[in-house]
């Protein structure tokens, strides 16, 4: 079910927003670990300190994207599965309907009969 097209556009604005600061905090939240990382390890030279949290950002960033991917497949998935089931669910509440129309109207009519 889809609102009207204002509406769907301001709602994807939002979602690229809030996806966007939940990135720039993942971001931010990589580069204080990496940080906190390498404190104590005051034996690196500046140009180690800055390669080991470049690659601990890294992969601290692909973990994140590896674990949001996962969660937006499963959102997906979950999505479909109960658009599904409303479907399905759609689909029995009619036939329940017309069996209970059917049904009064056969009583209906035998009364009228007798």
């Amino acid at each position: 079910m889809s609102g009207p097209p204002r509406q769907e556009a301001d709602n994807t604005l939002a979602d690229e927003a809030a996806g966007y600061l939940l990135w720039q905090a993942r971001v931010a939240e990589a580069e204080r670990r990496a940080r906190e990382f390498t404190g104590p390890l005051d034996w690196l030279t500046s140009a180690q300190r800055e390669e080991i949290e470049r690659r601990h950002i890294s992969d601290g960033l692909a973990r994140a994207r590896a674990d949001l991917e996962r969660i937006a497949a499963r959102c997906a998935s979950l999505r479909a599965e109960y658009e599904h089931r409303y479907r399905e669910l759609k689909r029995r509440c009619l036939a329940v309907t017309l069996v209970v129309c059917a049904g009064c109207t056969a009583v209906a009519t035998l009364l009228f009969l007798l």
